[in-house]
């Protein structure tokens, strides 16, 4: 199915309308407390101002984007017209997450609407006070035969992977992502993959730990470890293990108190499924800090277990919890070869002030994105591509990248029906001078466009200089 009317073009422009979600953060705020235990304040911060951020970007932006983009001629195309023209895809299915329901579930469909698209959004079950109010609230905003919400479960999801869609954007896991590049394979559907992986977190002993840790802390147990960029695990030399841990201790105290189970600022587990898998990866480990559990509540505390053998299960899977393995390196080299042993991650963060260290970090391993002496940070910046790189995920979105991704780029050749002579040189019969002729006109490109301001630039100094001459010459005729 194809949606390539005006009135789909025209719907670009309900992005306007997407900004009175935010009226309802009381109600999203409720919704979230009720699926994650969290606060209004993380709601507000880690929701919607991502969401507010892409509307009022795409909105202000959208002529922009949409815009005929020009390319390089050659000689063979010289008067003629040559640009790239985004166009829509047509219904894109949108997959969101259960731990940030709001923002990875909406942040695409701005794009997909700012791209042209009708769009399908199916919420996570998990999250399900939130994927109630989805729902109730979306078809408030926008027009329900373009944009409609399917709630439910593995059978609602199945059925909708039966389906031609014109593109797939999922976030989640890499098991349930590979079943829908599998499902989108039938139709030739092209996928965004949002997935994750273990995320490591390299602090080099020249670093002001007790800053590195604080905000390793932050984003580890933002959402108790429910974040797919959170820092999975720690890596550092074993002379700094000890001060590593006893930073964390403090930072711990200084966020959640002495009791994190009352703090108002610490979320729970999702449900008893995902608790219990976290329980077992702790069963035998070495436990530095935490460890204290309610099953009646999901909750686990924020948890650091130091002296992690680099084979340990908690080394196997992303953790997607409050559990923080430590495992100690001798060196930068060694825990460059530990990163580049297993998948590459969705995030790659490095704590150091020297700089060659920080060098070799960015040029020796691949990851979907790097920071640098902070967590998380990269993703609030929609300047930035986000995405993953081999099973970490397929594509990238936010901000402009998402239109581009959402939307097919076609290319535009307007031929003029002058410059024959230019031609001819293609046409038979061929012998040497006309395949050189027209080896030359094929050349590309003729000139870099990225230098036209120069060039015209130049120009116009050029052009002013004949004049000033001209006029000297006649003022001293």
């Amino acid at each position: 199915m194809h949606v390539f009317n005006q009135s789909t073009l025209l719907y670009a422009m309900t992005i306007a309308r997407l900004c009175g979600l935010q009226v309802f953060v009381g109600e999203i705020s409720t919704a979230l407390k009720r699926d994650l235990n969290r606060s209004q304040y993380d709601t507000a911060l880690f929701e919607l101002t991502g969401l507010e951020n892409e509307i009022s970007l795409a909105v202000g932006k959208l002529s922009e984007w949409a815009a005929p983009r020009h390319v390089e001629k050659n000689i063979m195309t010289l008067t003629d017209q040559v640009y790239v023209q985004p166009e829509p895809l047509g219904v894109v299915l949108i997959i969101g997450a259960w731990n940030y329901p709001w923002a990875l579930t909406l942040q695409p469909l701005v794009g997909a609407i700012a791209a042209g698209n009708a769009a399908v959004v199916k919420p996570s079950e998990l999250s399900e006070n939130s994927a109630s109010l989805l729902k109730e609230l979306l078809p408030q905003y926008l027009d329900m035969e373009l944009y409609s919400v399917v709630t439910g479960g593995i059978p609602e999801s199945q059925e909708l992977l039966r389906q031609r869609f014109d593109h797939i954007f999922y976030t989640g896991n890499s098991t349930v992502g590979k079943l829908i590049m599998e499902a989108a394979a039938k139709n030739l559907t092209p996928v965004t993959l949002e997935l994750g992986g273990k995320s490591p977190c390299y602090i080099d002993k020249d670093c002001d730990i007790d800053v590195a840790c604080r905000r390793i802390t932050w984003g580890k147990f933002l959402n108790a470890g429910q974040t797919c960029i959170a820092p999975d695990y720690i890596l550092c030399e074993t002379s700094i293990q000890n001060k590593v841990v006893e930073c964390i201790r403090n930072t711990l105290q200084e966020f959640y108190g002495s009791d994190p189970k009352s703090s108002p600022d610490y979320c729970r587990i999702i449900n008893p499924r995902h608790f219990s898998r976290l329980m077992d990866l702790l069963e035998g480990c070495t436990v530095a800090l935490g460890g204290e559990s309610d099953p009646s509540q999901c909750y686990i505390a924020p948890t650091v277990v130091q002296d992690v053998p680099r084979h340990d299960k908690l080394m196997q899977e992303e953790i997607f919890g409050p559990l923080l393995p430590i495992v100690t390196v001798s060196d930068v080299s060694d825990a460059i070869r530990f990163i580049n042993g297993k998948e590459r991650p969705l995030a790659l963060y490095v704590f150091s002030s020297n700089k060659k260290v920080i060098k070799r970090m960015i040029a020796e391993t691949s990851s979907g994105g790097v920071l640098i002496n902070d967590v998380i940070m990269h993703y609030v910046l929609n300047s930035l591509p986000f995405g993953g790189v081999g099973q970490s995920g397929i594509g990238r979105y936010h901000g402009k990248y998402t239109f581009d991704q959402l939307s097919h780029h076609r290319a535009c050749l307007i031929k003029s029906l002058g410059m024959e002579c230019v031609n001819m040189a293609r046409y038979p019969p061929q012998d040497t001078s006309r395949a050189r002729k027209a080896r030359y006109a094929m050349r590309s490109p003729l000139c870099d466009l990225s230098k036209a301001i120069f060039v015209w630039a130049l120009l116009a100094t050029i052009l002013a200089c004949i004049g000033l001459i001209v006029i000297l010459v006649m003022c001293f005729r």
